[in-house]
C-alpha cells in the first residue's frame, strides 16, 4: 500500500471536524495551557506560506502539550474590521461585511487543509456586533474612569465627582493635564456645562485637538506604528500633520506599570528593547525658564534636559506649534508670518527622518539662561525636532547634540562647547562619553561629567528652577478614526458634551451604507441619515429629529482596529457568553496566555494598548492578572525572491538585466512582477505577463539573445511585491505533513530563513520512509518481537532529546532527530511494535495526518491526540561502562571504569581498595566519600 497522501489527509480532517476533536472545556483536573496566535487580518488573498509559519510552530507545540497531559486552549479568530476591507469596499461597491466573510471562510479552509488543531468553536471576529458589543461596553468604562496615581490604579468616576462635592481637587493626584485647582464651593457653583468639561480633562478617555498623522489617500487618522518612514503602511500613501478634534485614550497614566510589567513576561532581548524603547523613558530635569519679554502673569517656559551638566552649552529653546503660550509669548510684528508658518507646518507631508527639512521660526522673544546673568536665549518653533509630548519644548545644545548642531548653523546660532575629553591624539574633542572634563563654566570648570551632573543638580534644586523628573516618548494614544469599518463611538453629544449611549442599549451597530468614502477628514457615517439619539427613548432616528433638547447627534468617528485586538484573547476563554464578556470562573481556570506567538511588527503598538486594556480591567475588578501573556515567541519571517522588471524612466521601454551594464547613463524604475511569471533561470513569459496585466500589452522589451531576464531580490513575501506562495498549492503537490515538516526544518523559528521549494524533496523521502517502516511490499506488518537494547536506546535517546528540543522551540533540530531515528530503525530493519508505537506519538505533533493513520493501523480506536507523549527511561542510554574522575579534596588523582549497573555502596567499596586510593591516603584520615553516579567520585580527608 503506497502512501496517499490526498485520501489520507482529507480523510482524517473530515474525522477530526465531525467529532469535534479540537473542542476544549475548562477541566480542573487537568492542568491548562493556553496557546494562542497573533490576532490574524483576513484579507482577500488568503493565507501564504509566511503566514503558515507561525501557526503551524504553535499548532506542534499545542499537540505536544496535549500529549503531555495539558487541557490545551488553542483557539482563533479574525482582526475583521480595518482599512483593507474598507479600501476593498471603496474600490469595488461590495460592503465590507461580505468580503470579510468570505476571507474569513477562506482563512479557514486553508487552516483546516493543513492540519491546524484550531478550536473552532470559540471563533470569533471583531466585526460581529455580539463581540464589539463589549469593545464599546469597555470603552464606555474607560470613559467613566480616572487613574489615581496615589493608588496607581484607574477608578469610577463617580467617585472623583463625590470627592469634588466633598473637597474639590485640592487632595485629588491624578492623571491629568488640568491644573486648575478648586474646593468643594467652587465646584458647586460651577455649571453643569463646565463640571462636565473638567471631568473630561479627567477621563481615561477624553477629547481634544491635537496634531495628528493625517492621510488623504486612506481618509483617516493613523497611529505612528501605521506608519513607515513617512508613508502609510497601508497603499505607502504620503501622511500629513493635521490638527484635529479627537478621542483619546490616557495611555501614558499607565507608562511606570507598562515597563515593569515587562519583567514578569519571558521573551526575547529584542522585543523587550522595542517595548522600553516605544515607551521611551529617560531621566533628567525639567527646567523652568523665565521669559524675556512677558507680563505679569505669564507662566515660564518648561522644558527638558537629560544631561544636566551641559546646561551652558544651551544657545536656543524650541518650542512645538501646538504648544499653549506659542501665540501668546510671540512679538505681535511677528505673529502674521508666525501663523503662516503654523499653517505650512500642520499641513505638511510627514517624512522620515532621513527626509526632514530643517525649517523654524523666530518668535522675537527670548527665555534668560538660568545660569548666565543676562544671557537670551532665542525662543524658536520648530516641526524638525522630535520634542517631549509633555512639556511640549525642547533645549538647544548644539555643542553636544546632532540636530541641534544642524539647526544652528542653519539659523546662524552659537555653538558653545561646554565639555571637551581627550582622544588618542591628545586632542580635545567634543564630550559624548563618561570621562568628559569641564572646561566651559565657572560651577563646573575641572569637574568631570558624573560630578558636574551632581552638582548642577543640586543647584537647581536650590534655587527652585528645575526638578529631578522622568520624560516618556509615548503619547496618548488617537482613538478616533475617519473611517466606516469600525467599531461605532458609543457616544452622543448634548450640548457639544459627549455622553454614553446606555449599556442596556449595546450594541451601537454600525450602519448599513452605500458610500464608504471620508470626505473632507470626516467620516462616511456623517452621510448616514438616521444617526441620532433620541435620549427620551433611548433609540437611534433620524438626524432631523435632532433638536439639542431630546435628540442630539452620535459620534461619526469609529474606533481604530486595534480596540477589539486589545482584549480577544479574554474573550476566547468565554466566547458565548451573553451576559458578561468573561465569567471569573472561567478566568480563574485560564488565567493568562501561556505562549503567544506572532509576527515582531506587533511587538510594539499591540503589545502596548493590550497591555493597557488589560492593566486596566485588573484596576476595575473585572479579571485578576495584570499582564495578558506569560512568554511571547516572535517567529521570523520566510523569504523569498522577488521579481523585478526594470523599466527606463519616462519611456514604456523594459531593459532586461544582463543589459544593464551598457546602459549606465539611463536610469531605471523597479516594477514587480508575479514570480510565477519567472522560471529557475530568472527569465520572463512576457506574453503570460501580458495576459497578467495588460498595460504591458503596448510595453517595449529590450531582450538578450532573445531572453528578458529578471533582477530578483530575496525578501520578506508581500502582497504588493506579488511573491507570495499559496501554501494550499504545496499541499496539493506533496501532502500538508509534508508542507509543516518542510516550514519547520528551513530554520530556527525566531529567525528569518529563505523558502527553496526545491529542497522540500528530501522531507517527502523522510515521509516516505517512515511510512515503509510500517509496511513491507505495499502491505501493513509490525513485528510483537521483543526490541533489543540497541533499539530501546535509539528510541530513548530520541525521545530525551526531542522533549529538550521542542521545549525550546527548536522545531527544525527536532525534525533532525526524528530523521535519524528513521534512518537507524530502516537500517536495523525494525518493525517492532515497542519501537514503532512510541515512534509514531513522537512524529505526532509534526505530522499529525499520517501518524493518525498508522495509529489506527496499530489497532488504536481513539485519536492519537488523546495518546501520552512517550517517557524517557535513562537506563537505556547509561553507558555499560562508566568512567569516573577520581577526586582527593577536589583535586583529580586518577580515573577509573566501573560497570554502569553497580550500586553507589559497591562503587564505594571498589575505589577504596583501589592500590591509588590507598597510596594516596597514606596516613591521612578519611572523612567522607561523595560519588555523583555516572559522573564523579570525591574522596575527602584530613
Amino acid at each position: 500500500m503506497e502512501y496517499n497522501f490526498r485520501k489520507l489527509e482529507k480523510r482524517w480532517q473530515i474525522y477530526w471536524k465531525k467529532n469535534n476533536i479540537f473542542h476544549i472545556k475548562e477541566n480542573e483536573t487537568k492542568k491548562k495551557y493556553y496557546i494562542l496566535n497573533m490576532f490574524p487580518y483576513p484579507s482577500g488573498s488568503g493565507l501564504h506560506i509566511g503566514h503558515c509559519l507561525g501557526y503551524i510552530a504553535s499548532d506542534i507545540y499545542a499537540r505536544y502539550k496535549r500529549a503531555e497531559g495539558y487541557n490545551v486552549l488553542n483557539p482563533i479568530g479574525f482582526d475583521s474590521f480595518g482599512l483593507p476591507a474598507e479600501q476593498y469596499a471603496i474600490q469595488t461597491g461590495q460592503h465590507p461585511y461580505e468580503t470579510t466573510k468570505k476571507n474569513i471562510q477562506q482563512y479557514q479552509k486553508q487552516m483546516d487543509k493543513i492540519g491546524l488543531s484550531f478550536d473552532w468553536s470559540r471563533k470569533l471576529y471583531t466585526s460581529n456586533p455580539d463581540y464589539y458589543r463589549w469593545t464599546q461596553w469597555m470603552f464606555i468604562q474607560i470613559f467613566n474612569s480616572w487613574y489615581d496615581k496615589d493608588s496607581q490604579k484607574a477608578r469610577p468616576i463617580n467617585f472623583l465627582i463625590k470627592e469634588f462635592n466633598k473637597n474639590g481637587n485640592l487632595s485629588i493626584n491624578a492623571s491629568t493635564s488640568f491644573n486648575y485647582q478648586f474646593d468643594s464651593k467652587k465646584w458647586k457653583k460651577f455649571s453643569s456645562l463646565k463640571k462636565d468639561s473638567i471631568l473630561l480633562n479627567y477621563r481615561l478617555a477624553f477629547l481634544c485637538k491635537n496634531t495628528v498623522n493625517w492621510c488623504p489617500d486612506l481618509g483617516t487618522v493613523l497611529a505612528n506604528d501605521e506608519i513607515k518612514n513617512g508613508k502609510s503602511q497601508r497603499g505607502g500613501y504620503p501622511i500629513y500633520k493635521k490638527k484635529m478634534l479627537q478621542w483619546h485614550i490616557r495611555i501614558t497614566a499607565y507608562v511606570e506599570r507598562l515597563l515593569k510589567g515587562l519583567d514578569f513576561i519571558e521573551c526575547s532581548n529584542s522585543l523587550k528593547k522595542l517595548q522600553y524603547n516605544w515607551i521611551g523613558k529617560k531621566t533628567g530635569i525639567t527646567i523652568f525658564l523665565e521669559l524675556f519679554f512677558s507680563k505679569k502673569n505669564d507662566k515660564k517656559i518648561e522644558s527638558f534636559i537629560f544631561r544636566p551638566e551641559i546646561v551652558f552649552g544651551i544657545t536656543f529653546i524650541i518650542i512645538s506649534i501646538d504648544h499653549p503660550l506659542l501665540k501668546k509669548i510671540t512679538i505681535p510684528h511677528y505673529k502674521k508670518s508666525l501663523l503662516a508658518y503654523i499653517n505650512m507646518q500642520e499641513n505638511s507631508v510627514k517624512k522620515s527622518e532621513k527626509e526632514k527639512n530643517i525649517s523654524g521660526f523666530f518668535t522675537g522673544n527670548y527665555v534668560i539662561h538660568p545660569f548666565i546673568n543676562g544671557k537670551k536665549i532665542p525662543i524658536y518653533v520648530s516641526n524638525y525636532f522630535s520634542i517631549d509630548p509633555q512639556v511640549k519644548s525642547i533645549v538647544g545644545i548644539p555643542s553636544h547634540e546632532k540636530y541641534s548642531l544642524k539647526f544652528a548653523k542653519k539659523f546662524g546660532l552659537e555653538i558653545l562647547p561646554v565639555f571637551f575629553e581627550k582622544n588618542k591624539n591628545n586632542k580635545n574633542e567634543l564630550y559624548e562619553g563618561k570621562n568628559g572634563i569641564c572646561i566651559n563654566s565657572d560651577f563646573l570648570n575641572g569637574l568631570n561629567a558624573k560630578e558636574a551632573r551632581k552638582k548642577i543638580i543640586q543647584i537647581f534644586k536650590n534655587k527652585n528652577i528645575g526638578i529631578k523628573k522622568n520624560s516618556y516618548r509615548l503619547r496618548d494614544a488617537v482613538f478616533s478614526r475617519q473611517r466606516y469599518w469600525g467599531e461605532p463611538i458609543p457616544i452622543y453629544f448634548k450640548n457639544k458634551i459627549p455622553k454614553t449611549i446606555p449599556i442596556e442599549k449595546l450594541p451601537l451597530l454600525l450602519p448599513i451604507i452605500k458610500n464608504y468614502h471620508p470626505k473632507n477628514g470626516k467620516s462616511p457615517l456623517m452621510r448616514v441619515k438616521n444617526w441620532a439619539w433620541d435620549e427620551k427613548n433611548m433609540k437611534i432616528v433620524s438626524n432631523t429629529l435632532i433638536d439639542n433638547k431630546y435628540v442630539f447627534p452620535i459620534e461619526t468617528n469609529t474606533m481604530p482596529c486595534w480596540a477589539g485586538s486589545s482584549w480577544y484573547f479574554l474573550r476566547y476563554m468565554d466566547g458565548h457568553n451573553q451576559n458578561f464578556f468573561l465569567d471569573n470562573k472561567k478566568e480563574n481556570y485560564w488565567k493568562n496566555i501561556d505562549l503567544y506567538i506572532g509576527g515582531s511588527e506587533h511587538s510594539t503598538g499591540h503589545l502596548i494598548y493590550a497591555r493597557f486594556w488589560h492593566k486596566f480591567l485588573k484596576d476595575r475588578g473585572w479579571i485578576k492578572t495584570e499582564e495578558p501573556f506569560n512568554k511571547i515567541l516572535n517567529q521570523g519571517m520566510i523569504l523569498i525572491h522577488s521579481a523585478i522588471i526594470l523599466k527606463i524612466i519616462g519611456k514604456n521601454i523594459f531593459v532586461s538585466y544582463g543589459l544593464l551594464k551598457n546602459k549606465n547613463n539611463l536610469s531605471f524604475q523597479e516594477i514587480y512582477v508575479d514570480i510565477s511569471l519567472i522560471n529557475h533561470n530568472n527569465e520572463l513569459n512576457i506574453n503570460k505577463l501580458k495576459q497578467w496585466n495588460p498595460e504591458f500589452s503596448n510595453s517595449k522589451f529590450l531582450l538578450e539573445k532573445g531572453i528578458f531576464f529578471c533582477k530578483r531580490k530575496l525578501e520578506k513575501m508581500s502582497k504588493s511585491k506579488y511573491n507570495i506562495i499559496n501554501p494550499d498549492h504545496i499541499s496539493d503537490k506533496y501532502g500538508s505533513d509534508i508542507f509543516r515538516i518542510y516550514e519547520m526544518f528551513l530554520g530556527p523559528i525566531t529567525l528569518s530563513k529563505p523558502w527553496n521549494d526545491q529542497k522540500i524533496i528530501g522531507i517527502k523521502k523522510f515521509i516516505n520512509k517512515f511510512w515503509r517502516l510500517f509496511h513491507k511490499n505495499g502491505v501493513f506488518q509490525i513485528s510483537d518481537l521483543s526490541p533489543t537494547f540497541k533499539e530501546l536506546k535509539i528510541l530513548h535517546y530520541t525521545i530525551k532529546k526531542l522533549k529538550e528540543r521542542i521545549e525550546s522551540f527548536s522545531f527544525n533540530t527536532s525534525i533532525s532527530y526524528l530523521m535519524m531515528i528513521v534512518n537507524k530503525l530502516t537500517i536495523l530493519k525494525c518493525n517492532k511494535i515497542k519501537i514503532l508505537e512510541p515512534l509514531v506519538k513522537l512524529m505526532a505533533p509534526f505530522s499529525p495526518h499520517i501518524s493518525e493513520e498508522i495509529w489506527k493501523k496499530l489497532g488504536n480506536k481513539k485519536s492519537i491526540l488523546f495518546s501520552p507523549i512517550p517517557i524517557f527511561n535513562p537506563k537505556y542510554i547509561i553507558e555499560k561502562k562508566i568512567t569516573y574522575p577520581i577526586m582527593f579534596n577536589g583535586k583529580l588523582k586518577f580515573k577509573e571504569i566501573f560497570d554502569s549497573n553497580l550500586t553507589i555502596e559497591k562503587i564505594k567499596q571498589k575505589i577504596l581498595n583501589h592500590p591509588k586510593t590507598i597510596f594516596f591516603l597514606k596516613e591521612k584520615v578519611l572523612q567522607r566519600v561523595i560519588i555523583i553516579q555516572y559522573k564523579i567520585i570525591n574522596i575527602l580527608f584530613i
